[in-house]
């Protein structure tokens, strides 16, 4: 069953769209404790009110942020569901949440979505981990692309205003906009599965590079087919479907303590191997120590990769030199880049190779 805890906002710790951060004291305990409330679903909050707390993960000590989340404010007045639209996200549970999304009647974008038939070549990165986010975007933008949109899918978190990095990546501009998609809400545009989010963020939000991929908190078993991220990697599927360009980036780590995830994880190999229907655009990291170099591709060579994709070594720098100009920390599984460079440097790669794509294509549309 869910834990349920009440207690006192005591002090907001920070803002952003769709998020609010905050210290409660749970009664009956001396010392306030983090929690995070989205007023999409729980209208304002604000220090001194009541609050229903989901304490369930803290407790079970899993990795969710370390922090509880806020059910409800326990104010004594009603809250008017605000006049968005009428798809219903969260749908059949106690959160259920009206959102307008792009393709529905009503959307600004509707006739933009009606028109939309596919994704004219563009350059789609799928990313197994949501921390591959920030090199994918950063190396994109050092490449040359002038917009870069994030779709995210409802494999993992739900709530897009969750994100941190992805709210960060926001605000420097080097992601221009946010797309939740499926499940998933709380982006700059909601829509209804992966299709039509993909063909948003290039027909709306008018992306040269999208990337695709699930919000933090991926979910593993430890098995080959128990993970999120198969599910997210089907996004390779409908880019190519869609006529975008799949670029795949990949896992990879010589500092993660698990051999499956070294140094190419079995999630990227199964993905390539098993998931991912068509040839698509594989970045491998150009890496200077000769003995890694050749452990990631003898690892995918043994994997049978290079007969079934295409294969292309990038150097991932250019991503991890502009994230670090913009002041943009990133890490994953608590590893920074000193601590797993080759981690970073494989995302970044995937983010320069789609860049490089799509500033090719405006050199060919500008000189034709």
């Amino acid at each position: 069953m869910i834990r349920f805890r009440s207690g006192t906002v005591r002090s907001v710790q920070s803002e952003r769209p769709g998020a609010v951060e905050m210290l409660v004291a749970l009664d009956g305990e001396d010392h306030p404790v983090p929690a995070l409330a989205y007023p999409l679903l729980v209208g304002p909050v604000g220090p001194g009110e009541r609050v229903l707390v989901n304490t369930t993960a803290v407790e079970l000590g899993l990795g969710t942020g370390g922090m509880h989340f806020v059910v409800a404010v326990l104010r004594q007045e009603d809250l008017s569901a605000p006049e968005r639209g009428r798809i219903m996200k969260l749908r059949y549970t106690p959160h259920q949440v009206n959102v307008l999304t792009a393709e529905e009647p009503g959307s600004p974008y509707r006739e933009a979505m009606e028109a939309a038939e596919g994704l004219d070549g563009t350059p789609v990165v799928w990313v197994p981990l949501h921390s591959m986010l920030g090199p994918v975007a950063a190396g994109a933008v050092a490449a040359g692309a002038g917009r870069v949109v994030y779709v995210m899918t409802d494999g993992a978190a739900l709530a897009a205003p969750l994100s941190r990095l992805a709210a960060a990546l926001r605000d420097t501009g080097l992601v221009a906009s946010v797309i939740s998609s499926g499940q998933a809400f709380g982006g700059d545009i909601e829509c209804v599965n992966v299709f039509s989010g993909l063909l948003a963020a290039r027909h709306v939000a008018l992306a040269d590079v999208i990337v695709v991929g699930d919000g933090p908190g991926n979910t593993g078993t430890a098995t080959t087919w128990g993970a999120s991220v198969l599910a997210s990697a089907m996004s390779m599927n409908a880019a190519a479907i869609l006529g975008g360009r799949p670029v795949a980036a990949l896992r990879v780590s010589f500092a993660d303590g698990r051999d499956r995830h070294r140094p190419v994880s079995h999630h990227s190999i199964t993905a390539l191997g098993r998931v991912a229907m068509i040839p698509v655009h594989v970045a491998v990291p150009s890496i200077e120590d000769p003995g890694r170099r050749e452990s990631v591709w003898a690892e995918l060579k043994i994997a049978g990769l290079e007969s079934r994709h295409q294969l292309v070594e990038t150097t991932g720098q250019p991503a991890l030199d502009l994230l670090e100009s913009e002041g943009i920390r990133t890490e994953s599984m608590g590893r920074g880049i000193a601590d797993d460079p080759e981690f970073f440097l494989a995302a970044g790669a995937a983010g320069v190779l789609a860049g490089r794509m799509a500033a090719r294509d405006r050199e060919w549309g500008t000189s034709s």
